[in-house]
């Protein structure tokens, strides 16, 4: 860059750069506002979108008391309007809720997938998977569950995960895994949340006891028979 000795030179220099690039830094200017305007014009209305998303939202929850019977199909009808939306996901949570109450298994576990799915944050997406392993071990799906289970949920959760875990265990016949899993809900502090859990596990140790008493008088009766045969 040339270094000027006078402010004549100067003031030369920006009048001809001025003449060269004028038109060039106008025009700028003027794209440069456009953009600005035009992101602004944008934003608004994203804005105004998610608002409208959110007034539909809290309309459609609403109705759930005030017309129960169509609030399945409104459901469904919102899902699939606003699919890339939060709140697609809550609305699934919720119709998961209905059909829960209806004890439509098969219909919860559906909506529960696709609160799994579509969830907007790690918490939301930790409440539909934990739902979800509920409802699949509610029907028997006791490897589905455990497959639910398998992937990573903030810690926050690791109580409600291995309290479901030792549910499925159980349920399998499991007894160790199944006292493994609650010792590690009840480590994670999941008493806080479920006091059941010590219970649950109180009866599986007493469940182990009397098996092992089972075993050591069915050990003793075969020990007094061979003794009688001799």
């Amino acid at each position: 860059m040339e270094i000027y000795q006078t402010e004549e030179q100067q003031v030369d220099a920006i009048k001809r750069y001025w003449d060269e690039n004028g038109n060039s830094i106008i025009a700028g200017i003027v794209i440069g506002l456009g953009g600005f305007v035009g992101f602004n014009l944008y934003q608004d209305h994203v804005l105004e979108q998610q608002l409208a998303t959110s007034d539909a939202y809290q309309s459609l929850i609403e109705s759930a008391e005030k017309e129960p019977d169509a609030f399945t199909a409104k459901g469904d009808k919102f899902i699939s309007e606003n699919t890339a939306t939060s709140y697609a996901s809550l609305t699934a949570l919720a119709l998961a809720k209905e059909m829960v109450d209806k004890k439509d298994w098969p219909q919860a576990e559906k909506y529960l997938q696709t609160a799994v799915d579509k969830a907007p944050s790690d918490g939301i997406k930790a409440i539909a998977t934990l739902r979800l392993a509920r409802i699949q071990v509610q029907q028997e799906k006791l490897s589905e569950a455990l497959a639910t289970l398998s992937v990573q949920l903030p810690d926050s959760f690791t109580a409600s995960k291995e309290e479901v875990k030792g549910d499925v265990y159980l349920q399998q016949e499991k007894v160790d895994l199944a006292r493994n899993a609650y010792q590690a809900a009840i480590d994670a502090d999941g008493l806080t949340s479920s006091p059941a859990l010590q219970m649950k596990l109180d009866d599986l140790a007493q469940t182990i006891n009397l098996a092992a008493a089972d075993l050591t008088g069915l050990d003793k009766s075969s020990s007094s028979d061979s003794s009688a045969n001799k």
